[in-house]
């Protein structure tokens, strides 16, 4: 159990490893082991290093990187080059969610885009999301102790076709596929297209989610919340540049997926010690925290945590606060989400 009183570093890391953790935002394409995408590169000679530290920097942002949208960005280019069979994309996601479970995350909604994981080989969106449903059905036997669920992801910078055929596929498969999410450049697409698909998707009762707030200002957080009806917000780090979109977020009890170490990484903040995660909490946003990309960043949720902690000044008992609040924001049914909290309540006591 943690202290809320650390007598060392090493003593702070080891309670946060023991926490029961939940994570609202992780996204498949940037969770990928590094030692199982050299495999996939030499197997089907992709042309890209099958050495590790040849292909790492293509892969992950590293310590000599500019932090920036456009670096960060770079290495999903990459990353959408492995998806080469049916048999890799479910492992892919099967070890995607086995990481986690080794962090301690006891639920999972991991986001994944249909169409990245379709382009590279021509597949159809519904076979590759058929995959990831097995691959979940698979990795939900393996670790029970790991409640995980999908969230399907659209890029605002392609067609609302393929928005239109991914919200359809989420919805055929709503007891799995618990969210739809709009992610991709904010900065140059605008969500509006979009909104009538959100609209559906509430309807037919998922949740939702929004990259709103990152790259752009407050008003893309505003309009995710009054247009496309999110209940969660994507990073949303920069809502706190707007006293009246905080004012909306919290009337409306909005929570916000927030992901440090990718918002430094990704230029979002331009050092650690910048970071708006204080700001919100003292604001009274609703707060979770989140890795967003692990492999991308090299780190996992205890490391966000500890970050949280050691580089932001947030206390222990506020980082259980925001695993409280993840629990509450959980796109699952009301019976399914009072056991989900009620576990937690009695894991963090």
């Amino acid at each position: 159990m943690m202290s809320a009183t650390p007598t060392a570093g090493s003593d702070l890391r080891a309670a946060l490893a023991r926490l029961p953790k939940i994570e609202l935002h992780r996204h498949l394409e940037g969770s990928l082991r590094l030692s199982t995408l050299c495999e996939i590169a030499r197997n089907f000679a992709l042309d890209v290093p099958g050495e590790p530290e040849q292909l790492r920097p293509l892969v992950q942002v590293m310590a000599h990187d500019e932090p920036s949208s456009a670096n960060f960005l770079s290495k999903f280019l990459t990353l959408r080059k492995f998806y080469r069979s049916p048999e890799i994309i479910r492992r892919l996601a099967f070890e995607v969610i086995e990481d986690a479970a080794r962090d301690n995350v006891r639920y999972l909604e991991l986001r994944f885009t249909p169409m990245a994981l379709a382009k590279s080989n021509g597949y159809s969106l519904r076979d590759v999301s058929h995959w990831m449903l097995e691959a979940v059905a698979e990795a939900r036997q393996a670790f029970p102790q790991l409640h995980v669920e999908l969230i399907a992801s659209i890029n605002r910078h392609e067609s609302v076709e393929i928005a239109e055929a991914v919200t359809q596929i989420a919805v055929d498969h709503k007891e799995d596929i618990v969210g739809l999410d709009l992610a991709g450049d904010e900065a140059n697409f605008p969500a509006e297209p979009f909104a009538p698909l959100f609209h559906e998707a509430r309807r037919a009762g998922l949740g939702i989610t929004v990259h709103a707030g990152e790259w752009t200002g407050a008003e893309n957080v505003r309009h995710a919340i009054e247009r496309l009806g999110a209940d969660r917000i994507g990073h949303g780090v920069r809502v706190v540049e707007d006293a009246n979109v905080v004012a909306l977020a919290r009337e409306r009890g909005t929570v916000f997926e927030v992901c440090v170490t990718s918002n430094w990484r990704s230029g979002v903040v331009s050092r650690l010690s910048d970071h708006h995660l204080p700001e919100m909490l003292a604001c009274g946003l609703r707060v979770t925290l989140n890795t967003d990309d692990p492999a991308v960043e090299a780190v996992t949720l205890t490391d966000e945590y500890e970050t949280a902690i050691t580089a932001l000044g947030v206390t222990p008992a506020q980082v259980k606060a925001t695993i409280h609040t993840a629990a509450q924001a959980a796109f699952l049914p009301p019976d399914e989400k009072q056991k989900l909290i009620q576990y937690f309540e009695r894991s963090l006591a």
